[in-house]
């Protein structure tokens, strides 16, 4: 984790040259975090951006507080065509049960499965009529650590919109479904979010999302946050949230987004 990190460190220092050269001619990079809604948006071709950060989350119950530490969560996304992208995500989950304050199992640790997929552009925004981009997922079960290693491939799929109400702010939303967690069962997504510009960098989100299960209760949460851009290749997140149904008490998130060329025209 520490070389993954250190890695991610030296692209981003190295390739602030090149951020420079780059930054006017593309506009402000458009990331799909920290959010939960994905953007419409896909990279421009030739062009890589890598998403990552950290979050952390806990719920208590019954005198038993779960907490989950989420570290490196990166996304890595690659304009392959002008409407095409390819996208490639891992994170390492830390995990721990507590009662009355004391560990009470074993800590669980190790990679969630590999995230493997595309999106594409589907239309332009053209006046009440929004942008429209599609994007699925595969997530592989042998690249997953034993204590997050489910039997089964994971699938999900999202369609993603955006509409621009003023020159300020924005709204975009999902829907779609996801197949994971080794159930047979579709849990259908949703995902709504505002967005608002403060000043020229920097921005604020408001946001509801949750799914619904086909068998099971449904779980709704929300989150809110801010975004930072140091130039229009780095954009840094902070984020805080919760559950409105069971199941999340605090979420807390921060990460880092930047752009790289990895051609020069």
């Amino acid at each position: 984790m520490k070389l993954t990190k250190f890695l991610c460190l030296t692209l981003l220092v190295g390739s602030l040259s090149t951020f420079a050269q780059d930054e006017n001619t593309l506009g402000t990079l458009i990331t799909d975090r920290p959010d939960a809604t994905e953007s419409p948006n896909t990279m421009p071709k030739g062009f890589l951006q890598v998403e990552t950060g950290a979050f952390y989350e806990s719920f208590e119950e019954n005198n038993i507080k779960t907490e989950d530490f989420t570290f490196n969560t990166t996304l890595v996304r690659y304009g392959l065509l002008d409407n095409l992208e390819l996208r490639l995500g891992w994170d390492f989950v830390e995990g721990k049960n507590k009662f009355n304050g004391n560990t009470i199992d074993n800590v669980s640790s190790g990679f969630n499965p590999l995230l493997l997929g595309v999106k594409t552009s589907i239309a332009k925004e053209n006046g009440c009529f929004p942008e429209i981009g599609l994007l699925g997922h595969l997530y592989l079960p042998f690249t997953a650590s034993t204590d997050y290693k489910p039997e089964t491939t994971g699938v999900d799929f999202r369609f993603a919109f955006a509409h621009t109400l003023s020159e300020n702010s924005s709204l975009s939303y999902n829907i779609g479904a996801a197949w994971g967690n080794d159930s047979p069962e579709a849990s259908y997504v949703y995902t709504i979010a505002f967005g608002q510009s403060i000043t020229s960098k920097l921005g604020a989100y408001a946001e509801l999302y949750g799914d619904l299960p086909e068998n099971n209760k449904a779980n709704h949460l929300w989150d809110a946050g801010l975004t930072y851009l140091i130039n229009n290749n780095v954009q840094l997140d902070a984020t805080v949230g919760s559950s409105i149904t069971k199941g999340q008490d605090i979420l807390l998130s921060a990460g880092v987004s930047f752009r790289i060329p990895t051609n020069q025209n």
